[in-house]
């Protein structure tokens, strides 16, 4: 019993120290794409990938950072276009239809703002991105604890990107600590996906954001 316990206790130790090896390495890859909203350079589009709403079935308090570092990069004419990428699996739910419900809101034209309704995950924003809405580089805005696996995602879906963190507002104590340790897993997923797995998203027809990027997918 006592021999399987410290096995079970080396093969915890391992895991931990995998887990963190993977982050670092992650970290280490992504930083110097990392910019202020001031100082990032310019692109075509800002990909806002979807935070989840909240009861009313609006943006909830971490999407409405997200959109509102979109916005303003929009504003400071560093992006021609809004990708609102979110989950649509069912007809009550709608991220990327309340995204640009806030957008308009906030005064950005309909034309500007592309709704990516199969943005279920952070990796289907970004394949998608390149594959269906023809893109080969773009800005994601995201909180500071998910940037770096967006960014590493993003790379590896053949995206030039770089990645500004939101100005977070204040969130639930709880809720934020749980986001910050899943990040930590969840970077596990994303290698995972990337180098093993490679899932294939919802796709379909190719819809190029600015129709002289057509080009036929592989």
């Amino acid at each position: 019993m006592k021999k399987i316990l410290r096995y079970l206790i080396i093969l915890v130790c391992c895991a931990f120290f995998l887990v963190g090896a993977l982050r670092l390495t992650m970290l280490s890859i992504t930083k110097d794409a990392t910019y202020t909203l001031e100082t990032v350079p310019s692109k075509p589009v800002v990909l806002v990938p979807g935070a989840g709403l909240n009861y009313l079935g609006e943006p909830s308090a971490p999407l409405k950072d997200r959109l509102d570092a979109a916005i303003e990069l929009y504003r400071q004419g560093k992006v021609q276009k809004l990708l609102l990428s979110g989950d649509n699996t069912e007809l009550t739910y709608n991220e990327p239809g309340a995204m640009q419900a806030y957008a308009l809101a906030q005064g950005v034209p309909e034309a500007d703002l592309v709704l990516d309704y199969a943005g279920r995950r952070t990796y289907d924003s970004c394949y998608r991105a390149h594959h269906i809405f023809g893109l080969d580089e773009v800005i994601i805005v995201t909180q500071a604890y998910h940037l770096p696996r967006a960014l590493f995602l993003c790379e590896n879906s053949e995206l030039d990107t770089v990645g500004v963190p939101v100005e977070q507002s204040r969130y639930i104590r709880s809720r934020y600590l749980f986001w910050n340790i899943r990040e930590v897993f969840a970077t596990v997923v994303a290698w995972l996906d990337v180098y093993i797995l490679k899932p294939l998203p919802v796709l379909g027809e190719m819809e190029p954001i600015f129709p002289s990027q057509i080009r036929i997918n592989p």
